[in-house]
Formats: C-alpha cells, structure tokens, sequence
C-alpha cells in the first residue's frame, strides 16, 4: 500500500508544480534495479508523510517531456519541489535513514 501517485506530462503541472507545499517526485523506470529499490523506501515515506508531503513518481520510459524539462538524465532520480519550486535532487539510490533526512529537511522548512 502507498500513497504514492502517478504523475505523468500531461498533468505534471497540476499535480506538482501548482501544488502547495513539499512534492517529492521519483523518476524511474521498470528496468531499472536501483529504481525497484528505491520505491518501497518512497512507498513508506509516503505513508509517514501523509498531509506533510506529497509523493509522485513519474516513469521516464513514457514521460520524455517532463524528464528532459528537469534535465534528469540518471535514475533513479528524486526531486524535491517545495511549492512547486525545484529545491532539491538525489541522483541513485539512497537508503532510508539519509531520505527520511531529506524529507524531514525539506517538510520543516
């Protein structure tokens, strides 16, 4: 169970940069391992974060526009945006304990 959602170039305006408050964004793909290791760390930060911080994933496989536009040319790669604003990046895998430090970082300010 996640509260994660699909987001894709058609209504990535919408849902994160029009959207009040922290979106945190992971572009990934199927293919990728490091990317598979990642969601569920994102799956359970979602649910902690509930109310607190939105998170979206976006697959770079069938979203071009929206992965050129933020110049993400490795994945995973995990985007910060705080009202809509990009304030932040992580580029590979990252451990719970240093994300969780992310999302506490970017929630509080």
């Amino acid at each position: 169970m996640s509260n994660a959602v699909e987001v894709n170039d058609s209504d990535f305006e919408v849902q994160i940069e029009q959207h009040k408050g922290l979106a945190v964004v992971d572009f990934w793909a199927t293919w990728c391992a490091p990317c598979r290791m990642v969601g569920p760390v994102l799956d359970q930060l979602a649910i902690e974060y509930e109310g607190k911080a939105k998170v979206a994933k976006v697959d770079v496989d069938v979203n071009i526009k929206t992965m050129t536009k933020f110049n993400v040319r490795s994945i995973p790669a995990i985007l910060f945006f705080k009202d809509g604003k990009l304030v932040d990046q992580v580029i590979g895998f990252m451990g719970k304990p240093a994300l969780a430090e992310k999302f506490r970082q970017h929630a509080a300010a």
